[in-house]
């Protein structure tokens, strides 16, 4: 039989790839197939690990190996506030997912940094700001003079994936990193943003809808204007403290008064010939959503904000948009059956990371900076699709 070696590291370091990886012990135990005691005694320092079971636990707090056996826990990234909170209840933990794909946008952030200093150049300067006391309405109007957003342009987008992409390279082009997450649930969060000085990054679910994706990209715009980090629900009415509560709905005004500004969404046509508090025809609603490439939920929160629909019709219309929404997710993975849909991996690789972000690491590759290896790591692809990625990108 052969022997098996153990693993001789500090048992902090178990502890330490656990939590930040969002496990508990009993969903690790579990993972990896061993009793609940048995992890709880590796990292008490009672006994140690076999070289292929640390393997294993390595892979799934997605760490390298040789981080596990460093003599001391790293300084993780804990700025994250998280906004989930429920009164009373303290913080609710991130899933797996959520907590993986925050420690990656940060590393990505810090590796863009890197970038740029080896290529002598400073990140571009992100420079609007406001506060929790500024008007809303306000706020909105001075994103879109910041990002040079003008009404014919957004009617001319065309559609909603344009629109998603037209805002997008907007709030990129102020200095902020965009990132899009693929592994977070809808129902866990929207998305969230890291304020810092230099690169504050922006992540949005991309599993939601492109409508959906846009208001996220605005919400966390208003995050970094407050200079605040944080992680956000999805559902603009979910139960938070007070403070919390505040910060989540200033944002979420900032977002639609940039999408829909008052004045040009109570001109429109459809608005001005159903004033007061009624209920409106589905037609009316989708006509209004695709005038400003946005949800047809948001259309209504709009009009609820402004008086021209009651809050019982808003919650009637967003249960059933939610239900409608779930029931297109099902129809889709239905469609897909077990195949799925073929990627097109230097598509989905700029999507996820954006233009700024892989420009700066195929920049650096051309300047014999860094290795094509490193170029294939750096953007989580294998070498051969990197070409497509550098034509794509306006670098090949």
């Amino acid at each position: 039989m052969a022997k098996r070696y153990k693993a001789t590291i500090n048992p902090a370091l178990l502890t330490w790839a656990r939590t930040t990886a969002s496990y508990d012990l009993a969903e690790a135990a579990a993972k990896i197939d061993v009793g609940e005691d048995r992890l709880a005694a590796w990292e008490a320092g009672e006994d140690q690990p076999s070289i292929a079971q640390l393997r294993k636990l390595a892979g799934l707090y997605k760490r390298p190996l040789a981080v596990l056996y460093l003599p001391e826990p790293p300084v993780d990234f804990h700025a994250m506030h998280d906004f989930r909170r429920l009164p009373d209840m303290g913080p609710r933990r991130f899933s797996p997912g959520l907590a993986l794909e925050v420690r990656r946008a940060q590393q990505r952030r810090e590796l863009a940094i890197e970038l740029y200093e080896d290529n002598a150049a400073a990140p571009p300067a992100f420079a609007l700001t406001t506060t929790l006391d500024a008007d809303p309405e306000q706020v909105g109007t001075q994103v879109r003079e910041a990002l040079g957003i003008r009404a014919d342009q957004q009617s001319r987008w065309g559609n909603q994936i344009a629109a998603f992409k037209e805002w997008r390279t907007r709030i990129e082009e102020t200095g902020v990193l965009v990132f899009q997450a693929s592994r977070i649930e809808s129902e866990e969060a929207s998305g969230f943003a890291f304020w810092a000085e230099t690169f504050p990054l922006i992540v949005v679910n991309r599993k939601d809808v492109y409508p959906r994706r846009t208001f996220s990209l605005l919400h966390e715009l208003a995050h970094l204007m407050l200079r605040q980090s944080g992680v956000s629900e999805a559902n603009v009415d979910a139960a938070r403290p007070a403070a919390d509560a505040r910060v989540e709905i200033f944002c979420n005004r900032v977002a639609a008064a940039a999408l829909m500004p008052r004045d040009l969404f109570l001109n429109q046509l459809l608005v001005e010939q159903r004033p007061g508090v009624q209920e409106w025809p589905d037609e009316a609603i989708n006509a209004l959503a695709l005038t400003f490439n946005t949800s047809r939920e948001g259309v209504v929160r709009r009009l609820l904000t402004f008086g021209r629909v009651s809050q019982a019709f808003y919650n009637l219309k967003r249960t059933q948009y939610a239900a409608e929404f779930q029931a297109q997710r099902q129809r889709e993975r239905e469609a897909r059956g077990d195949d799925g849909i073929p990627r097109n991996m230097p598509r989905e690789t700029i999507a996820d990371m954006g233009r700024p972000f892989i420009r700066a690491v195929i920049e650096n590759y051309h300047q014999d900076r860094i290795t094509l290896s490193e170029v294939s790591g750096y953007l989580g692809v294998k070498v051969r699709h990197v070409p497509g990625i550098e034509s794509q990108v306006g670098l090949g």
